[in-house]
């Protein structure tokens, strides 16, 4: 699939999981709509997970593909403002992505809500 393909895919499929998250946040940005795997551009997957990761601004709720590509995400808030997206994403069926870690831009992040205690 040639770079212009993928983008185009790639931006369709993600702005689905952006205005999902702007249903439950209030706010989404749309963040990849491409991977590269194996130096060939890919668009990034039709699958929806979602996660809470930390960013240097705060706390982030993300929607991804089945390979952890960040798909959209929440403005940075507090923890508890995150997992309070990341479950009325969940009661929406969206299920949790179940790795460890996520890529979002050119960074690889650690997922957080499972160090939600109670």
């Amino acid at each position: 699939m040639q770079y212009f393909q993928a983008v185009q895919q790639g931006k369709l499929r993600a702005s689905k999981s952006q205005m999902k998250m702007f249903d439950v946040a209030g706010f989404a940005m749309l963040t990849l709509t491409t991977k590269k795997i194996d130096g060939k551009f890919h668009p990034v997957g039709e699958e929806e997970f979602t996660a809470v990761i930390n960013s240097p601004d705060g706390y982030i709720a993300v929607i991804v593909d089945k390979d952890g590509f960040t798909k959209a995400q929440s403005k940075a808030v507090e923890k508890e403002e995150a997992i309070s997206i990341y479950k009325k994403l969940r009661d929406t069926g969206i299920e949790e992505y179940p790795e460890k870690e996520i890529q979002i831009w050119s960074e690889t992040r650690p997922t957080i809500q499972n160090e939600i205690s109670g």
